[in-house]
């Protein structure tokens, strides 16, 4: 079974860092495709930030440069770096596996404010 918790997130001002954390369970983090995304209020849910097995990463336009995905084998956990926050990146943070589905974690609350 497949679980997926992150955490991490909070109340931070504009300029400021948070780390958010997604700690697995039935996957093997390195082995599969892992990505971050959020969704802001009446907003769909976008991409921020993937990495492949083979350790290649892919980041939303809006991110490059300030958010950093990662990963650590030993503790099967996934991680989003995020620098130089602006209040439109609040929004609730979701962790996700691409296995044969899509694995969902419950979602991390982000609020940057000006």
């Amino acid at each position: 079974q497949v679980q997926l918790v992150e955490t991490g997130g909070g109340l931070v001002q504009a300029g400021g860092a948070l780390r958010l954390s997604c700690a697995a369970s039935g996957i093997i983090v390195s082995a599969n495709g892992m990505g971050w995304y959020r969704q802001a209020p009446g907003k769909q849910r976008e991409l921020v930030a993937q990495i492949s097995s083979a350790g290649s990463t892919n980041y939303a336009d809006s991110v490059k440069g300030r958010f950093t995905i990662s990963r650590d084998g030993a503790k099967n956990t996934v991680y989003l770096q995020m620098n130089s926050l602006k209040p439109e990146d609040t929004a609730v943070y979701y962790c996700n596996a691409k296995l044969r589905y899509d694995y969902w974690g419950q979602g991390t609350q982000v609020t940057v404010s000006s």
